[in-house]
């Protein structure tokens, strides 16, 4: 009980953030616990119900008449699964027997009516024993009250409005912005002054989209409604998904003369299930330049697809996430997805290790051994750093491509296995075949579908859709809200080249993260190295003199790398550096014989 009790005091902290109230029971019917906004809610506090019966207190209102552990403990059956109502969002639910309402209102004790809506749902182990209930649920009282007696031209409760902690914005009729609040300059980096009176559309995309079409629809016959998973596009040009819900605006006559929405920010609760799950989406990975917008474009229709990818990019722009992206957007994802290493095991085990072994294959082998290739069976496989493949095992590697069977270390009979390949590098691959280092067979094998990452330095536009994306993540990770960046930080932010991409980007961001004590980013907080390479000069102009910094290393790594007959691997090891880091430096002073 003790992880379990771990994860729901996690859960309730997180929602405690959204307003969302959060109650845990045992099997034995016992309050285990409750978090700040159920105590706000129900008027109750932590230490007057923990341990007392859920049935003698405010529960049993939540619950109504049919207690759903109750139900699964009673019932012969060893896991509960009934329906989950539209209304609860796919991506949301809590547990597949959870129960969700869409409303209803109750009374907590001498406390007034409240609104809510819930999500009621058994808690199970790992083996699908029940070990408790938890109920979720939020209070819309007050704000459906608010809106209820709302008025087009009321100025007093458009201030209330300004100071709610959900982003609200009102169109007219034509579909023009009249009100933008607070949070909703917060959620979509937009001012008011750029926002009023421009076309709904600036911030939902097209006119087609869902969004879009529901507010119109709510305009036209006055009906409330809603989109669980709905997305808006920031200043910065990057999507972000949202919780949307759509009002009609009424004149005191009763005519329609607007519409209203309010928009919640999912993306740290996605970007918590990413963290947690592992499982990446769509979301997890930003830019709006042309380059990284191509791939965008083809992304769904790759991950659709079956076929193998191979992924180019130089250290640090993002494969390992591009990668998962297209796993979990597959209709593989309810599968494994295994990656190996190419460049970090050693030859004599990549082998029995890409395709495992059978008893007797060799001294020490006392059981069969599956490989990553079995592990992977029905899912993907993530061939990273393809370019350091030996040679003897590409051979073996493109008849897995072919036939999708090989044979085990010391074994006979081949294996047959259904996976997807993802190949990822960042050598040159066409080049490697030209130097007889990579077969030009297996190659074509493997560049089926080609996707080229960028380096950050080449999409220096992203970067301050990047720097929003990490700190909303490392906000999660570390706990801590940062509200901004100073702008002596951004400049230098902005103006340093990068060279370990977007990995170095978050290391630096993640850096000031720590050492900031207060909620700005300043200058002094960041790590030396972007401090001392800064440019001075604007963006994109050329630098005339090489760094002294550079030149010396530039002549070391040149030195070092004939002494050893321009063997990367014995360069790497005098060195004291990762043959990928060899390499990244090789390409930046191109240092090729």
């Amino acid at each position: 009980m003790d992880d379990f009790s771990i994860q729901c005091g996690q859960l309730c902290s997180i929602l405690d953030a959204f307003s969302i109230g959060v109650i845990t029971v045992s099997p034995t019917h016992r309050i285990m616990s409750m978090n700040t906004a159920a105590e706000r809610l129900t008027g109750h506090k932590k230490k007057d119900v923990i341990g007392k019966s859920c049935h003698q207190s405010f529960v049993r209102d939540l619950c109504g008449r049919e207690c759903k552990l109750d139900q699964t403990v009673h019932s012969e059956q060893k896991v509960f699964r009934p329906s989950v109502p539209s209304s609860v969002p796919p991506r949301g639910k809590l547990h597949p027997a959870a129960s969700g309402e869409k409303g209803g209102e109750i009374r907590f004790q001498q406390y007034e009516k409240h609104y809510i809506t819930k999500v009621v749902s058994p808690l199970y182990t790992s083996d699908e024993s029940v070990v408790g209930c938890i109920v979720v649920f939020q209070d819309h009282s007050a704000f459906r009250d608010l809106i209820d007696r709302i008025r087009y031209e009321d100025r007093r409760l458009k201030i209330i409005l300004d100071n709610l902690d959900i982003g609200i914005l009102t169109v007219d009729r034509g579909g023009h912005v009249t009100f933008f609040n607070t949070m909703a300059e917060t959620v979509t980096g937009y001012s008011r002054g750029d926002i009023l009176g421009r076309p709904y559309s600036t911030i939902f995309g097209n006119e087609s989209c869902k969004d879009i079409l529901l507010l119109k629809e709510t305009i036209a016959d006055g009906k409330a409604r809603s989109n669980e998973e709905g997305e808006i596009i920031t200043r910065d040009g990057g999507p972000i998904p949202i919780r949307a819900r759509y009002m009609a605006l009424k004149h005191e006559d009763g005519r329609i003369v607007g519409g209203l929405t309010t928009i919640l920010d999912l993306s740290l609760m996605y970007q918590l299930k990413s963290a947690i799950k592992e499982r990446y989406t769509f979301y997890d990975m930003v830019g709006k330049d042309p380059a990284m917008q191509r791939i965008f474009d083809i992304l769904p229709v790759i991950a659709a697809s079956d076929s193998t990818v191979l992924i180019e990019g130089p250290t640090g722009t993002g494969k390992d996430l591009l990668a998962r992206i297209i796993h979990t957007a597959s209709k593989r994802a309810d599968k494994a997805m295994v990656k190996v290493n190419c460049a970090a095991l050693p030859e004599n085990l990549l082998e029995s290790e890409m395709f495992g072994y059978v008893k007797g294959a060799f001294t020490g082998a006392d059981r069969d051994k599956p490989g990553r290739f079995q592990e992977a069976d029905g899912g993907t496989i993530f061939l990273d750093e393809i370019g350091d493949l030996p040679l003897p095992l590409q051979a073996k590697l493109l008849r897995v491509l072919e036939d999708r069977e090989f044979y085990p270390l010391g074994s006979r009979r081949t294996t047959k296995v259904d996976v997807r390949i993802i190949a990822a590098t960042n050598q040159e691959m066409e080049r490697l075949v030209g130097e007889k280092g990579f077969r030009e067979d297996l190659y074509y094998r493997l560049n089926v579908i080609r996707i080229e990452l960028p380096e950050l330095r080449a999409r220096k536009a992203d970067l301050p859709l990047l720097i929003s994306h990490i700190l909303k993540r490392l906000s999660i990770t570390k706990n801590t809200r940062i509200d901004k960046i100073s702008e002596d930080a951004m400049e230098v932010l902005l103006n340093y080249d990068y060279p370990g991409n977007i990995r170095e980007l978050e290391n630096i961001l993640e850096h000031a993260f720590i050492i900031c004590q207060g909620t700005t980013i300043e200058k002094k907080h960041l790590p030396p190295a972007p401090l001392k390479y800064v440019r001075h000069e604007p963006v994109g102009r050329p630098v005339a003199v090489i760094r002294q910094e550079e030149v010396e290393e530039k002549d070391r790594l040149l030195a070092m790398l004939r002494k050893y007959q321009w063997n990367r691997g014995h360069t790497a090891k005098a060195l004291n550096i990762e043959r990928t880091t060899l390499w990244r430096k090789m390409r930046k002073y191109n240092l090729f014989q």
